[in-house]
């Protein structure tokens, strides 16, 4: 089992507090992993394995049905000693109503609880009263590129060279644990993209017309990286002969982003210093799901490499908006508490640099700002502007 220490890390920090930890993210991005890592740890520390209590929540087991007071019961006769207990409860939101049996628990038992989960019922959005202010929500996605390295370490290959391929096959855990050709490696992500399509969201929502869902689903994936607006949907929608409200697009997009398969990035207005509510850009949970639905094309890759830089933003904690400085567009601004960066991400310098730069410039303020590239040759400095190689800024722990 190859170690994710960022999560590690997260989870030592929160241990024995007296919060609930929830694990949420797409399915396959390594949360029950995470778990067993958890356990492990826990053990190697000196917990006893009877005060670690592992359960994992899948529909096919409670095809019949499990309420949260069966949840609690369950759990609470395995509570047979005294002392602290971990509690390890996985996939929870099969289970109608688990915030009541795990706020139970954390009241009425001395334990510390973890919890993972892969869809709305995990965010924070749709966490009932039950656990507000109870809970500390931890998002877990695919893997970094830094972590896609350490899978692959055995591989023989150079970093670089890594970085095309997880460009090409993204970072779901199960995929990089082998050594799949391109097909292979599509065909296993279109299973875990169908299973999610299926079990949170055309089941969940009551999807009657599948055909006009997944031509939704194609457009925004076309447009990965690029802002469009649920009027621009129906509008597309209309043209090719297909009839869908605007209300039913903010819908699938809604379902969509809650399954985690969809990640939205708003607009920040620079000059006002806002946050804009039109116009936003999605991006997707893994670069492989584009390319398992779509195909590989290299047309596609600068609007990847944006969606790779936007989540290991994200991973190193900071909210990622995209910038509005009048006209110029920044691909991101990022925060984090008092710090802020802002980042220009492209293919291949020098033809694109000009404007990269130059949109750089006009802001005038002190934050570091970068362009991110796949340019071999391109690194340096233009004017306090940073031009840094993709792999050197995804491996980089400074900021």
């Amino acid at each position: 089992m190859i170690l994710r220490p960022h999560y590690m890390e997260l989870l030592k920090t929160y241990r024995d507090v007296p919060l609930v930890k929830i694990l949420a993210g797409i399915r396959r991005c390594g949360k029950s992993t995470l778990l067993e890592m958890l356990r492990d740890d826990l053990l190697k520390n000196g917990v006893a394995a009877d005060h670690i209590i592992r359960m994992r929540y899948t529909s096919e087991d409670f095809e019949d049905g499990m309420t949260d007071k069966d949840m609690y019961k369950g759990i609470k006769e395995q509570m047979t000693g005294d002392g602290w207990y971990y509690l390890l409860l996985d996939e929870v939101q099969e289970i109608d109503g688990w915030e009541k049996a795990v706020n139970s628990l954390l009241e009425d038992t001395h334990s510390d609880i973890y919890v993972t989960g892969s869809n709305s019922k995990l965010m924070a959005s749709e966490i009932s009263t039950y656990l507000t202010g109870r809970y500390i929500s931890i998002p877990v996605y695919t893997l970094s590129f830094a972590e896609y390295l350490e899978f692959k370490k055995q591989s023989g290959h150079s970093p670089r060279e890594l970085l095309n391929e997880y460009i090409r096959m993204g970072g779901f855990p199960i995929v990089a644990l082998g050594s799949f050709d391109e097909r292979s490696a599509y065909q296993i992500i279109e299973g875990i993209y169908n299973s999610v399509i299926t079990s949170d969201i055309t089941k969940r929502h009551n999807i009657a017309n599948f055909d006009l869902f997944n031509r939704v689903v194609r457009y925004i994936v076309e447009n990965v990286g690029k802002t469009f607006s649920a009027n621009a949907i129906v509008k597309f929608l209309k043209s090719e002969g297909r009839s869908l409200s605007v209300e039913a697009v903010y819908n699938y997009l809604s379902w969509l982003e809650k399954a985690f398969i969809i990640y939205r990035c708003q607009r920040y207005d620079l000059q006002g210093k806002s946050v804009l509510k039109t116009q936003e850009k999605f991006y997707l949970a893994d670069p492989s799901l584009k390319y398992c639905i779509m195909g590989f094309n290299p047309k596609s890759i600068a609007a990847m490499l944006e969606n790779i830089v936007y989540f290991e933003l994200r991973r190193k904690g900071y909210d990622v908006y995209i910038g509005k400085n009048e006209t110029k567009e920044i691909d991101f601004v990022a925060v984090r508490r008092d710090e802020r960066i802002y980042v220009q991400v492209c293919r291949r310098l020098p033809e694109e640099s000009d404007r990269e730069v130059a949109n750089l410039l006009e802001i005038k303020d002190h934050y570091p700002k970068y362009v991110v590239t796949l340019d071999e040759l391109a690194a340096g400095n233009i004017n306090g502007v940073k031009i840094v190689h993709m792999a050197d800024f995804l491996l980089n722990k400074e900021y």
